[in-house]
């Protein structure tokens, strides 16, 4: 791995952030903010951010507190700041990389959890992003009302219920040496506490209704089509529609065949790496 690590001080209450640079880029062309998904690190993305690199951008983020080397008490656990504080520390983490590259480009590229916080910080600062990219994303008020009238589990399990179950994290990948290599990883899989999961659903209300996001902003929503989230693709779609009902004009919706949660980790991840990249480039 060819990251630096370093922190960054929440400014909702005052905890040291895990952060990481990938700075292997010649002559930047951009900056990108990774964010991650709920029970992962960001080190997980590392392939995904030399891929960026060498096309040019230089990669930064951080471990959501309650994650990676970011957690101070229970893994998972957002603390007295809920999801919220989260949130705040994600869009404030931005403000700084855009103080520190006044001149570059700066995007998001934010999966899972991170897309959900991600979701909710351009409803206020998205004058700070030239770009977002929402991964493994969905309309979360609508997958909120689905899961409350399954009769299942309404936890992670809940997303394996499609799949086999080798391990329970099939819904990951197809790719079953990705699958196993999060499954061995002791910062990723790790059992959530209870309150965890609804938090994340938390701003789903709000995130309905997109229409303070500014309209120049450009995004981009990719989702594997078996993933569960993505509702068959129709959830990531009807997200993309709502941005262009509130007037976002560039606005682009792929949706890969068969892929799952993970599209930067999936079998095709050479082609969906490709196709951000390429993204990227038209908005740099």
């Amino acid at each position: 791995m060819t990251f630096e690590r370093s922190t960054f001080t929440s400014p909702v209450d005052g905890i040291a952030l895990a952060t990481y640079a990938w700075n292997d880029a010649a002559q930047p062309r951009g900056v990108v903010q990774l964010a991650h998904g709920v029970a992962e690190h960001l080190a997980r993305y590392d392939r995904l951010a030399t891929a960026l690199n060498s096309a040019g951008y230089l990669v930064r983020g951080l471990d959501h507190r309650g994650h990676g080397k970011s957690v101070t008490d229970v893994p998972g656990d957002f603390g007295a700041a809920g999801f919220d504080g989260l949130i705040t520390d994600l869009a404030a983490y931005g403000a700084r990389l855009r103080e520190d590259h006044p001149d570059l480009p700066l995007f998001l590229v934010a999966h899972s959890m991170g897309s959900f916080a991600a979701q909710a910080a351009i409803l206020e600062h998205g004058a700070q992003y030239a770009g977002v990219v929402l991964s493994g994303s969905t309309a979360l008020d609508v997958l909120a009302a689905g899961l409350a009238q399954s009769e299942g589990p309404v936890g992670l399990e809940a997303f394996n219920a499609a799949f086999e179950n080798r391990t329970g994290y099939e819904w990951l990948s197809r790719d079953e040496a990705e699958v196993d290599a999060y499954v061995a990883d002791p910062l990723s899989g790790f059992d959530l506490p209870e309150e965890t999961v609804p938090a994340l659903f938390g701003p789903a209300a709000r995130l309905a209704d997109p229409s303070a996001v500014r309209g120049d902003l450009p995004i981009l929503i990719a989702s594997g089509s078996a993933d569960p989230l993505a509702g068959g693709g129709d959830l990531v779609q009807l997200l993309g529609q709502r941005y262009r009902d509130a007037g976002l004009g560039d606005v682009t919706v792929r949706v890969y065949d068969d892929a799952r949660h993970e599209i930067f980790n999936e079998t095709n991840r050479d082609e969906v790496t490709a196709d951000v990249i390429a993204w990227l480039d038209q908005h740099a």
